[in-house]
């Protein structure tokens, strides 16, 4: 994934345009926003809409809206996640958290904040005229995969496990709304942006995301057992801290490593009737189930 690092600073600078044009730039509420957003990250949701519009053909600034929207959406799940009434995290991405950096009502609203820009920045930013077709698609889709039928609900389901004894079953349903809705949204708006030409491979790119959704949350639990608080850039078990129910545990670690395997497989096997280039989608698959942090 040699252009990831491209795609991140792309992604970046657009968002510190954004937060530019917000009233009150001394306000800590902007400040908070300006941490919790502009605070690394490996930018993996923009980077999905980047090389999925550019498989379609794409020019990559018609892509900087829906990319910049859906890390909004990030970021401000993750300001909430880390909330003592959530995860209670006082580490992020190697730094602390919003609101130990900040309090707690701040990071509170930071959130809400960061979650009503990504509409404004979704409804108001440039896109193509194929893409402008779809600019109603892209809300609703965004908007499905960060509330009750996507990232709410698995992030509530999540709470509702914690010192249980989950399936398989619904650990999965937990994943695929919690960290798969917004990885498979990413997808779906790159595929938006280029008009019907995505619409076309709409069924494909599904079954793609949904598998590396799910991956993605399975390397994240085999992480949480085998790395370090320093690699990871948040506290090493946390899962373990919440008992909080994950695929090691589950399946053991060897059999939620076979697990990421065979989604990867997976999502490999959706892209191959894809007429298009997908090489870099498939460099992302494997990176998902590869990666250290």
């Amino acid at each position: 994934m040699e252009n990831l690092v491209q795609f991140q600073e792309r992604n970046n600078q657009q968002l510190d345009h954004w937060l530019d044009t917000l009233p009150h730039q001394n306000q800590s509420l902007i400040q908070a926003m300006r941490y919790g957003l502009l605070l690394g990250g490996k930018r993996a949701r923009p980077y999905l809409v980047y090389i999925t519009g550019q498989m379609l053909g794409c020019d990559v600034s018609d892509l900087d809206t829906p990319a910049s929207a859906i890390e909004c959406i990030h970021a401000y799940s993750l300001i909430h996640d880390d909330l003592p009434a959530m995860d209670d995290d006082e580490l992020r991405r190697g730094h602390q958290t919003c609101h130990i950096k900040f309090d707690e009502a701040t990071a509170v609203l930071t959130g809400d904040a960061l979650q009503t820009l990504a509409f404004t920045i979704l409804s108001e930013g440039t896109l193509s005229a194929e893409g402008e077709t779809k600019r109603i698609e892209m809300i609703k889709a965004l908007a499905s995969a960060s509330g009750a039928n996507g990232m709410c609900l698995g992030q509530a389901l999540d709470l509702e496990a914690e010192n249980q004894q989950v399936s398989l079953e619904q650990l999965e349903e937990i994943h695929r709304n919690k960290t798969g809705a917004l990885i498979s949204c990413a997808i779906k708006l790159g595929a938006f942006a280029a008009g019907e030409k995505g619409v076309a491979v709409l069924p494909q790119l599904d079954s793609f995301s949904r598998a590396i959704g799910l991956a993605f949350q399975v390397q994240d639990d085999i992480l949480d057992i085998i790395s370090d608080t320093e690699t990871l850039g948040k506290p090493q078990g946390s899962d373990c801290k919440l008992n909080k129910s994950t695929y090691p545990l589950l399946l053991g670690l060897d059999g939620a490593q076979n697990k990421a395997q065979a989604l990867l497989e997976e999502a490999l096997k959706a892209l191959e009737s894809i007429p298009y280039n997908t090489e870099s989608l498939e460099q992302f698959a494997r990176y998902v189930v590869e990666r250290k942090n």
